[in-house]
């Protein structure tokens, strides 16, 4: 109902305002403002860690489903986030279809691309990085840590350390939890060596660990890389559908991302190598026909189930050189091209 005066504690809705920011205080200007309370502090909005490129889809199988395909689109949806979703960030780039986001780490900017994918748009999204800051007493770079607490039967725990010190995480404390049974260990762990870890934890752990962070500081940059992924990619060498006849021969080498039927594109990431280092396969290859078999007697038999990758599971599985196409029905992950080109020179 609508009131003409609200008193302290009071929830109130009111609308005439321009330029007003989660955080500021209103006050009276009668009188000159002589009758004024004294504004609150104001909130303090964390900045963010982790950046992401959002743009145009431009993979070859692009505009099939989605309802929002321009980069106007995308940055008209993008800027409008900005009003309630504070802790997010968005640039230009050098690049007219693609827009630099930086929240407040990858689930943050995960959920902001499966709201997307909800509402019909088709986007092209780069792998995620850390945000460095440079400290302006020392000089030197610093990189955002976070305070990471898994919880897990106590026959994995050995396997949660060995791959929280992978990832440069420094131990805080270790126990257990009193009531359920489980090991408690707390580590500090660069955010870049968070990149990639929950789905590594829930595999070795077979999905029973718990895992909870939060940001903690930033402290000095680690030298040298943190150890990511440890197997390469299975890369699709022409475009077409899949075939069975070039799965079966292609899932030797790892595990597959598609089935039979599925449109692929070259380049276009459709497995898990086995081994280190990228491998091209030919999934679209079909069997010599003879005058004893006929094109409709492909059997089925022998194709391995593909692995179910999630927004969250192919967002973690990017390299540096790769990217994810997000449609409203698929995820499609493929060899960034622009990175193959200046790979292509280098060797030149």
């Amino acid at each position: 109902r609508e009131v003409e005066e609200a008193h302290a504690g009071e929830i109130i809705m009111f609308s005439g305002m321009d330029k007003v920011e989660i955080g500021d205080t209103l006050v009276t200007n009668e009188n000159s403002g002589a009758n004024a309370a004294e504004p609150l502090e104001p909130i303090a909005v964390e900045q963010p860690t982790v950046r992401m490129t959002i743009g145009v889809n431009k993979s070859p199988l692009a505009g099939r489903e989605g309802k929002f395909l321009t980069s106007r689109m995308i940055r008209d949806r993008l800027f409008k986030e900005l009003d309630r979703n504070v802790a997010l960030q968005v640039a230009e780039t050098e690049s007219a279809d693609r827009y630099e986001v930086s929240g407040r780490g990858q689930l943050h900017l995960t959920v902001l691309i499966e709201n997307m994918r909800r509402e019909g748009f088709e986007l092209e999204v780069g792998p995620p990085t850390v945000i460095y800051k440079q400290n302006p007493e020392t000089g030197k770079l610093e990189e955002p840590w976070e305070a990471v607490e898994v919880r897990v039967p106590e026959e994995y725990m050995g396997a949660v350390v060995d791959l929280l010190n992978m990832r440069k995480g420094e131990l805080q404390d270790m126990g257990l939890e009193e009531g359920e049974g489980l090991s408690v260990v707390k580590y500090l762990v660069p955010t870049r060596g968070m990149l990639g870890l929950r789905s590594a934890l829930l595999s070795s752990t077979r999905g029973t660990a718990l895992i909870d962070s939060v940001f903690d500081s930033y402290r000095p940059k680690i030298q040298g890389d943190i150890q990511g992924r440890d197997k390469g990619s299975l890369i699709a060498f022409a475009d077409g559908p899949s075939t069975t006849f070039g799965i079966e021969g292609a899932q030797n080498r790892g595990q597959m991302f598609i089935k039979p039927g599925d449109d692929v594109y070259k380049g276009m990431i459709v497995g898990i190598h086995q081994r280190p280092g990228d491998l091209e396969v030919n999934v679209c290859k079909t069997k010599q026909l003879t005058n004893m078999r006929a094109a409709t007697k492909e059997v089925k038999t022998g194709v391995v189930a593909p692995v179910d990758m999630s927004l969250d599971a192919c967002v973690e599985y990017l390299a540096a050189d790769e990217i994810l196409e997000v449609t409203p029905s698929l995820f499609r992950m493929a060899k960034n091209p622009d990175m193959a080109g200046k790979k292509n020179k280098g060797k030149n």
